[in-house]
């Protein structure tokens, strides 16, 4: 993201932070608590990710780590935002957790480490002024992944195109590239009328 793309999505949510309250689900973006906990769950589907590192790009609060931790052991959390309030809010949250860990930052700029698996639950859905920006992003996922990347992008054929902050997307190209990146990837859609999830499988074997 560029510093204006930057601007715009720190201003949108200060303004909702202001509106709702920094823990409330509006905060982040969302209409209600249910448009997450479905997302949410189809991440918890696409791998097993008991004992293993995980990357969760656009962390927001965290709340990721906790639903994926209730459902999984030996779980390693980082999570990546730009937003001081829910990094403030996820490391008060998070304080005396060894596993889990935050970094302020535009994932976009930042140097991602190399982990099991790499995740991304409403932080691809902001336009950006960069129309390769969605692209760009999905393979520096990929080249950090050891095992599997899984995000969601909102489909173009449902959300309205006229949105002033979010983006839907063609999910058939969205897939197209995909499959340039990886042979395994799978498409996962009526969890939510206008979203779907996308996960790239990196080595054998199938969730449990």
């Amino acid at each position: 993201m560029d510093l204006i793309d930057r601007a715009t999505v720190l201003h949108y949510h200060r303004h909702r932070i202001r509106s709702h309250g920094v823990q409330a689900i509006e905060a982040l973006g969302w209409r209600e608590e249910a448009s997450q906990s479905r997302r949410f769950e189809q991440i918890a589907r696409s791998a097993d990710f008991s004992h293993s590192t995980v990357l969760d790009l656009g962390c927001g609060r965290g709340e990721l780590k906790a639903y994926l931790s209730e459902r999984f052991e030996g779980l390693s959390y980082l999570g990546v935002d730009q937003q001081p309030e829910f990094i403030a809010a996820a490391r008060e949250r998070y304080a005396h957790d060894p596993e889990a860990a935050f970094i302020e930052a535009d994932f976009s700029r930042l140097h991602l480490p190399r982990v099991d698996h790499v995740l991304a639950c409403g932080a691809l859905g902001y336009r950006s002024r960069n129309p390769l920006h969605l692209n760009q992003t999905i393979a520096r996922m990929f080249a950090c992944a050891r095992r599997t990347v899984v995000f969601n992008v909102l489909d173009a054929r449902h959300f309205p195109a006229d949105h002033p902050l979010l983006l839907g997307r063609d999910v058939e190209a969205v897939r197209a590239f995909c499959l340039q990146l990886c042979p395994r990837v799978e498409l996962i859609q009526g969890y939510a009328p206008d979203d779907a999830s996308f996960i790239l499988r990196l080595e054998e074997g199938e969730p449990p």
